[in-house]
């Protein structure tokens, strides 16, 4: 799978404007799928600003939080390079889920 980078890394952010525009894709086979993959899979969504891959997940950062949700609901189906994504959630929505319990 190919494509080409051109988002920053940079989805750490702590602002709450950022947090709520974010999105963990969990099961991911990283040794597959690349940066620039997830980013194919995710701009039909909205302008992403970030993308960070590490070792069995990613990050998305959207400039918007409309564009988080959206992502998260058309996407929370997909398997990608024959896995099932496993997380998949907005940053808020997983602070919300952990306040409740």
């Amino acid at each position: 799978m190919t494509g080409k980078c051109q988002t920053s890394n940079v989805t750490n952010k702590n602002d709450p404007r950022s947090l709520n525009s974010r999105v963990f894709i969990g099961n991911l086979n990283t040794a597959i799928v690349k940066k620039a993959d997830i980013e194919v899979i995710f701009a039909k969504y909205g302008k992403i600003v970030g993308c960070s891959v590490h070792k069995g997940f990613a990050f998305v950062q959207y400039m918007s939080e409309r564009n988080a949700r959206a992502a998260v609901a058309g996407e929370n189906t997909r398997i990608i390079a024959g896995q099932p994504l496993g997380e998949f959630f907005s940053i808020l929505e997983k602070m919300a889920v952990e306040q409740e319990i």
